[in-house]
């Protein structure tokens, strides 16, 4: 019976998705491949959000393609369109290491972030469960961004964001394009929160996700390093929850300016977990950027070291 009125929900989703998708999008400008967007795309388990789905130029719907899911959709593809003036630069970088030969065909799937409620979705949820319940209220309760933004606007949604995007999104994507759904075909990558989100969801859906690319975790949690045990909850949960290294693949890197400088000492035992549980050379890097600082700007300019790595031939 769960699996009948998950088919139905699925297949609701579906319909309503290709309701809302879009060929033509006028407000975003690739300089190679193309955009897709799914604008608004209903889920049961999180607020409504546009999903836009890169294309390469020879995107073929006879070849199969991995997909690498993204979080902060917004920030990918287009400067003008960003709040920032800055982007990832994703379809110059993915496009150049295709032409060139040096990873596999891949589609990205850029989700969008929900703007205020970001951090409720990212902030891993059995780690933030596993703090002092004094503590986990007073960060729902007090925690801010830089003194202005509560942080937990929405409480905590990670897991109902995983189970959006294992449960809703990657069925629709894997329906209307030509997809390679196993786990090593099927990534996701972020930075900083989206590293965060990124290093849970291999974690919660080892059977899903093949491979994790965290750029400048935030292993803060918050904006503060000083009496903060969430950097710990982290570890602990890695340690008890990282999936074999057989068959997954970790990507880990940091700057050393601005938030970045924050993160080395937490990465040094992240990396003591991954050399305990088995990972090497193979299936695990950690890289530090000397110089580079917490941005969109930095994240381009190293993008194709962990494409090249997590989607090698």
């Amino acid at each position: 019976m769960r699996n009948i009125y998950l088919f139905i929900i699925i297949i609701t989703i579906i319909t309503t998705s290709c309701n809302n998708f879009s060929t033509v999008n006028p407000n975003l400008i690739v300089s190679k491949g193309s955009i897709q967007r799914i604008e608004d795309f209903p889920s049961q388990f999180v607020s409504p959000r546009n999903i836009d789905i890169w294309l390469p130029d020879n995107y073929n719907k006879n070849i199969e393609y991995s997909v690498l899911y993204m979080h902060d959709g917004q920030m990918l593809y287009d400067a003008a369109s960003t709040w920032n003036n800055q982007e990832w630069g994703v379809d110059e970088t993915v496009s150049d290491l295709l032409n060139k030969g040096k990873i596999k065909n891949t589609i990205v799937v850029g989700i969008w972030n929900s703007g205020i409620s970001r951090h409720s979705d990212y902030f891993p949820q059995k780690p933030f469960e596993s703090l002092d319940p004094s503590y986990q209220d007073s960060l729902l309760t007090t925690a801010k961004r830089y003194n202005v933004s509560t942080l937990f606007s929405n409480g905590l949604q990670a897991d109902n964001y995983l189970k959006f995007i294992v449960n809703e999104l990657k069925p629709v994507i894997d329906i209307k394009y030509s997809t390679k759904s196993d786990p090593v075909n099927t990534l996701i990558m972020g930075s900083s929160m989206g590293g965060l989100i990124s290093m849970y969801a291999i974690c919660e859906y080892p059977d899903v996700f093949g491979c994790a690319g965290c750029l400048s975790t935030h292993w803060p949690g918050t904006f503060t390093i000083e009496n903060n045990p969430i950097p710990q909850s982290f570890v602990e949960y890695l340690s008890d929850n990282i999936p074999d290294p057989d068959s997954h693949f970790f990507y880990f890197d940091y700057g050393t300016k601005t938030l970045d400088s924050l993160y080395e000492n937490t990465q040094l035992k992240i990396d003591s977990v991954m050399i305990a549980a088995g990972y090497d050379n193979s299936n695990w890097r950690t890289i530090k950027y000397e110089g580079d600082d917490h941005s969109e700007k930095s994240w381009r300019k190293r993008l194709h070291v962990p494409l090249e790595f997590l989607l090698k031939k």
